[in-house]
């Protein structure tokens, strides 16, 4: 691939292991081929599923070839174009995604086809964000046939993908029950959530949330509000794995009302459904999900910004799962 004459940042990591195999990089800026674009990175996301990959857990599915690089968001200013791209010039804010383990860098080529433009009202941050929790929770949301009325129970509903779950889930009128630490209750139910505790007796809490019962999860009833459905319990999506899918199940939602993103086993016992990015992780989901943030009707909660130089204080931030919303970087 033709270059340019200069080098810029970008992580890379030489084999499998922990956050001490990252390292930053002085790579050569490449000249987009004739559908690509060369955007410069402005703020970029990261995920578990990178740290997986990393870690070597995920090398039959998606094996990693060195030295590689990490990310899929990311959310920039175009400096070049290809000699085939016509609906994007120089200078245009984007937002996109790579599915070439590329985007924590100074600038990422990706095809035309992968970004969109960053809509006013949506920040760096956020929209550097977006791709992967975003599309990620809308193929979950449609994974369980979420309607108008119905009471869906999240876990990790604080998460990166739970949290846009939550608010994707009361847009469309449902009924949230999240599950979350103490810390994070004030944040589901200023969403229009119901929050309850982890730990032990969850299934029994979850049971009185979705009840209406206002001890639930130590609230009031007007925060938790009325349930017309009764206890009835119609979906369940799953982001946080531990034997979440499990309790779903006793709890008699239908498996093929369950989506877990992450506990792979537990979804093939119970046969529920396994949906996520790699079924919403489309340029026109992404549209979508930047007009919501647009529009006010969708807020994706950033919880710490990290300079690209400090990629392993990133990662294990994010490893500790503790974060409410999404860690992002900036070159």
């Amino acid at each position: 691939m033709e270059t340019l004459k200069k080098k810029a940042r970008a992580v890379k990591f030489d084999k499998y292991g922990g956050i001490d195999v990252l390292h930053i990089d002085e790579v050569p800026v490449p000249i987009p081929e004739e559908d690509k674009v060369l955007v410069r990175v402005k703020a970029a996301g990261i995920n578990p599923g990178e740290a997986a990959i990393r870690q070597g857990y995920m090398d039959k599915q998606w094996p990693a070839h060195f030295p590689s690089g990490q990310g899929s968001d990311f959310a920039g200013v175009i400096e070049r174009v290809g000699d085939k791209v016509d609906k994007f010039k120089v200078g245009d804010e984007v937002i996109g995604f790579t599915d070439d383990r590329a985007s924590q860098a100074e600038y990422v080529t990706v095809d035309a086809n992968h970004i969109i433009r960053r809509p006013s009202h949506v920040s760096w941050e956020q929209a550097g964000a977006l791709f992967v929790v975003g599309t990620t929770a809308y193929a979950a949301i449609r994974a369980v046939g979420l309607k108008k009325g119905e009471t869906l129970v999240v876990s990790g509903a604080a998460g990166g993908v739970g949290s846009i779950v939550v608010q994707l889930a009361r847009n469309l009128g449902a009924r949230v029950i999240g599950l979350a630490s103490k810390s994070n209750h004030e944040w589901i139910t200023r969403h229009g959530g119901i929050p309850v505790t982890y730990g032990e007796g969850i299934t029994e809490r979850i049971k009185a949330a979705a009840g209406g019962t206002s001890s639930a999860a130590g609230g009031t009833a007007a925060a938790l509000g009325a349930n017309a459905a009764g206890s009835r319990i119609d979906a369940f999506i799953d982001t946080y794995g531990h034997g979440y899918v499990d309790i779903a199940v006793a709890l008699g939602v239908k498996p093929e009302r369950i989506d877990t993103i992450i506990d792979f086993e537990a979804a093939h016992k119970h046969h529920v459904k396994m949906e996520g990015n790699a079924e919403g992780g489309k340029a026109s989901v992404l549209a979508e999900l930047a007009n919501l943030i647009d529009k006010g009707r969708l807020e994706i909660p950033i919880a710490r910004i990290y300079n690209l130089n400090d990629v392993r204080d990133a990662y294990q931030e994010l490893e500790k799962r503790h974060t409410h919303g999404k860690i992002v970087l900036v070159p």
